[in-house]
């Protein structure tokens, strides 16, 4: 699962991932996400190694000249914090990592262009460990890949997330419309833009290349989710299923999150099993902000239909109300809000091992201990009284670490 920052890694690491992504203040592609500080990173590490879950850290720029020389004194201070793996995927950066913290094993980043066995064996030949698929295979070409790659080699691939219509993401548009480097970690996703064309001797005539009410969005991708799929990607050979998303919020990564966790070890378990909870699984992914979606190369080349769509706006089925940061000696859930609710709304609590539980917001308190109707301003501290819908007497459940969320729909 990814991370932006030490509040969304401890969100990963409570609902189910084995290991959690995360970027420093630094050469990863997340240049626009909160990220890591050392000291940040450091106790993230902690944190997810007292509980059993690794922690990876990107650095997987394309560097430039000047970037090498603070790359390799930053692969020295990430030797002291032993993370469980860097990602690189630039070969001079892989040799500063290699010299700079020799005892941390190296993945390699999809933005490497990983699209064969010969280049999969070329890095496994380096010392690196796992290899990230770039995203235009198939099973098919990833299976025959596990064919041709030592046993204990590793394979990762995405399953989830948001697509770059860039091959393996090596995106130029950015750097050539704003100055600001997507091989750098400054994207600007200009695929989200709305485009037109323009004839030579007709200036300022935009003429649309394909048009509905809301504009034209002709680099736009669908988000991939392969929920669906994952006995095929088991057979494939896939060691580790990584999810896209270190600009996303806490509700993403915990929904996706838990919805792949549970649907991995359904699966594990029994097939049968996970085939009779897909919709409950699809259910469990939509209660976050999403494009619709796609399966992207896994089943050959995607038609235009399967690709591509007419809007650059998100999905919007549930509200990141926030996280259960303590319950109080006097039995009150104390949140730092992120978005406005009232007393009297309806919220649900949503625990890791995948129950979710309605209740009402009875009673809602400032920091001061002032009774309030709302928590209007941004990151307001508040402490709730919550109560189950049709039994106020009954016990919540709610715990420090739970999310509260309020869902737009009864019906996804």
């Amino acid at each position: 699962m990814p991370a932006k920052d030490l509040e969304v890694l401890k969100t990963a690491v409570r609902y189910g991932a084995d290991a959690v992504y995360i970027g420093g203040e630094a050469y990863g592609l997340r240049a626009k996400a909160r990220n890591f500080s050392p000291e940040e990173m450091a106790e993230g590490i902690r944190y997810a190694h007292e509980r059993g879950v690794k922690v990876f850290v990107t650095a997987n720029i394309l560097a430039h000249n000047g970037d090498l020389n603070g790359a390799e004194q930053y692969f020295g201070e990430l030797a002291k914090m032993q993370p469980d793996a860097v990602l690189v995927a630039d070969p001079g950066m892989f040799l500063l990592a290699r010299k700079a913290c020799p005892r941390i094993p190296i993945h390699i980043s999809t933005q490497a262009n990983n699209t064969n066995y010969g280049t999969f064996n070329f890095w496994f030949g380096l010392g690196a460990e796992r290899v990230v698929c770039a995203r235009e295979l198939s099973l098919r070409e990833i299976a025959q890949i596990r064919e041709n790659i030592p046993a204990d080699r590793e394979i990762e691939a995405f399953v989830h997330g948001a697509m770059c219509i860039s091959y393996s993401g090596r995106c130029l548009l950015s750097n050539y419309f704003t100055g600001r480097d997507a091989n750098r970690g400054a994207c600007t996703h200009p695929c989200r833009w709305k485009y037109a064309v323009m004839e030579e001797s007709r200036p300022g005539v935009y003429l649309p290349v394909e048009e509905n009410e809301r504009g034209t969005f002709v680099f736009n991708s669908r988000d991939l989710c392969m929920i669906e799929h994952i006995p095929d990607l088991l057979d494939a050979g896939v060691n580790s299923f990584k999810i896209e998303g270190r600009m996303k919020t806490a509700l993403y990564v915990a929904s996706v999150g838990r919805a792949y966790r549970q649907a991995i070890d359904d699966c594990l378990e029994s097939e049968e099993l996970y085939r009779s909870r897909i919709l409950q699984y699809q259910d469990a992914i939509r209660k976050c902000t999403y494009r619709r979606f796609t399966t992207g190369f896994y089943y050959g080349r995607p038609d235009e239909e399967a690709m591509v769509y007419d809007s650059n706006t998100y999905v919007n089925e549930a509200v990141f109300l926030g996280i259960v940061e303590e319950i109080t000696p006097e039995g009150k859930a104390r949140i730092t809000q992120r978005n406005k609710f009232c007393v009297g709304d309806r919220i649900e609590i949503m625990k890791p091992d995948g129950s979710d539980i309605p209740v009402i917001v009875s009673a809602m308190y400032n920091k001061e201990g002032v009774s309030v109707q709302s928590a209007p301003h941004p990151k307001q501290v508040v402490d709730l009284v919550l109560r189950q819908e049709g039994d106020p007497c009954a016990e919540t459940g709610v715990e420090a670490g739970d999310l509260l969320r309020a869902v737009m729909s009864d019906s996804i």
